[in-house]
């Protein structure tokens, strides 16, 4: 592949250094808050911060900005550490937004002794109908000159725990005219009574984002803080509290903004992805048809082309949406050059071939990948009783139906020519078709018969091979590219998203090891589900892209 030139971020770190920035202080940092698993939006931000970190020699840290109890887990963490791990990056520091609490809670003090902040003890609702509009600026607070003394006391309050959820806020006394409304006296501090999945009860008050995130970087000495576009707007915010605390000591860290990675076709809010879990659309947050990491990593995705799909989207401050095609081009490709080929036979129609002798079985060879010939071939058994895929049969083909119908030749893969001759049904259900092969038509035989050209080919499993074992064919879980844009998300489902049959495979599939992947023949790609003993197969991807464009 060529190599691309320096993204836009590379050329700001670049530029920093060359003003003469000491290399060896560049630190980055993934912030992501433990209320819900990390999803295919996080990857993006994830290769970013630790590629950066690869790249420039520099550490990056896992921080968990946990400051919102009510929504947050340690469940969550210990998914987020998981999935960052078996992506194969390391972080240098795992920290926590509740490590600095305290100094946060100090800080807060000293922008109420600067003046930079005031506790109000109006309604949420009263606080959000001052706010203003874009064009016209907000309405002062009417404890917006509140002493400080006055506001540390209650401010004091609202720690011990002495006020109520609601009676009381701390905000940044900043400007409530200024054009951009994140400016306009934001929020920084609320009481809350929920518990802290590290700390317990012993706080009373949580901070806010904006607050928390920039404090959080300086504690860190972050040098570049990269968050994705949608927070372009705080930056004024973050740089305003940095500011607020000067003197500062060390480096002060840098935010800038990258575009998100938006995919078709997908859903990344976690607030509707819990709503899926919640409300049983899906079967928890690993639910192969999701587009978290862990339901990625479920449904056989790789974290190599999972990279290389990041690698390809490229970095950029343009937002667009990026076609889901390119994500499965992807995985293809990487478990193209790798899996093991395979046959199964999904929805199992049995043939036998009359001319072929009942007592005879025939060990043909198969090859394990073209990709790696070193693996050379395997045994498979051919014989009088076999099973095709329904679908490659019809009774009456018409001339645009090439595989297998009464009258018509169709290739056996690594076998023979076989015609349809008769079909037996119960119930008008066409349970078995009756063949007949030709003898000298064995694939690599060298025989005139074997180069005869017949208008398909297609795959097969040997009776005494036939092992039952569940597949669960997973697609895509909406049906329009931009879920929830036209109509409620219930209504975007795709209600074929997962259907799972009772197919057959080669016996050798139920002793692979779990999370083992295989190429299907003809069908795409599957990865062992469970344990060892589990005859479960998860459909990862087809081996084209068949989506109705």
């Amino acid at each position: 592949m060529k190599n691309k030139g320096p993204n836009f971020l590379e050329q700001i770190i670049d530029g920093d250094l060359k003003k003469g920035f000491n290399s060896k202080a560049l630190r980055f940092r993934f912030p992501p808050e433990p209320n819900g698993y990390l999803h295919i939006g996080h990857l993006k931000a994830i290769c970013v911060n630790f590629n950066l970190g690869e790249k420039y020699g520099a550490p990056v840290n896992l921080r968990f900005d946990d400051t919102n109890p009510e929504k947050e887990a340690k469940e969550y963490v210990e998914a987020i550490k998981k999935d960052i791990e078996w992506l194969g990056f390391k972080w240098d520091k795992e920290c926590y937004a509740s490590d600095y609490f305290q100094q946060l809670y100090e800080w807060a003090h000293t922008l109420i002794e600067k003046g930079h902040a005031y506790v109000d003890s109006q309604t949420s609702e009263e606080i959000a109908s001052q706010k203003g509009t874009p064009v016209e600026p907000g309405k002062d607070s009417p404890h917006r000159n509140r002493s400080a003394e006055e506001s540390k006391l209650l401010f004091e309050g609202m720690f011990s725990g002495k006020h109520k959820p609601g009676d009381h806020v701390l905000r940044a006394k900043i400007d409530m005219a200024s054009p951009n409304m994140l400016m306009r006296d934001p929020v920084i501090y609320r009481s809350m009574s929920s518990s802290h999945h590290r700390t317990g009860e012993e706080w009373k008050i949580y901070p806010l984002y904006d607050w928390t995130h920039g404090e959080s970087d300086y504690i860190e000495q972050v040098s570049h803080s990269l968050c994705t576009l949608e927070f372009e707007p705080h930056r004024e915010l973050y740089d305003w509290f940095l500011d607020a605390l000067e003197p500062l000591k060390g480096i002060r860290p840098k935010q800038r903004e990258f575009s998100r990675l938006n995919l078709s076709y997908t859903v990344t809010s976690k607030r509707v992805l819990a709503e899926l879990v919640s409300s049983g659309v899906v079967k928890g947050w690993d639910d192969p048809r999701l587009p978290t990491i862990s339901g990625l990593r479920r449904r056989g995705y790789t974290p190599n082309a999972l990279k290389q799909f990041i690698n390809t989207v490229g970095v950029s401050k343009r937002e667009n949406v990026i076609d889901v095609s390119l994500l499965e081009f992807c995985i293809r490709a990487d478990l193209n050059e790798k899996a093991p080929r395979a046959r199964a036979v999904l929805s199992p129609l049995k043939i036998t071939i009359k001319n072929y002798p009942e007592d005879q079985k025939e060990k043909l060879d198969f090859e394990i990948n073209p990709q790696q010939q070193e693996l050379g071939t395997r045994e498979i058994c051919f014989e009088r009783e076999l099973y095709i895929e329904r679908e490659d049969f019809k009774e009456d083909g018409d001339e645009n139906f090439y595989r297998l119908t009464k009258g018509q030749e169709v290739r056996l893969k690594n076998a023979y020519i076989i015609k349809a001759e008769e079909v037996v049904k119960n119930n008008n259900i066409i349970e078995e078709v009756i063949c007949t092969y030709d003898p000298k038509s064995k694939s690599g035989s060298g025989t005139k018969e074997s180069s005869r050209k017949v208008k398909a080919t297609i795959h097969w499993l040997g009776r005494s091979e036939a092992t039952p074992a569940k597949v669960n064919i997973y697609d895509r879980l909406f049906k329009v590219p931009e879920p929830g844009k036209q109509n409620k998300i219930s209504a975007d489902l795709n209600e074929n998203s997962l259907i799972t049959l009772d197919a057959l495979i080669e016996p050798h599939l139920k002793e692979a090891e779990a999370r083992q992947t295989f190429q299907f023949q003809r069908l795409g790609y599957f990865i062992k589900e469970g344990n060892k003993d589990a005859s479960v197969f998860n459909k990862t991807v087809g081996l084209r892209d068949t989506w109705k464009k």
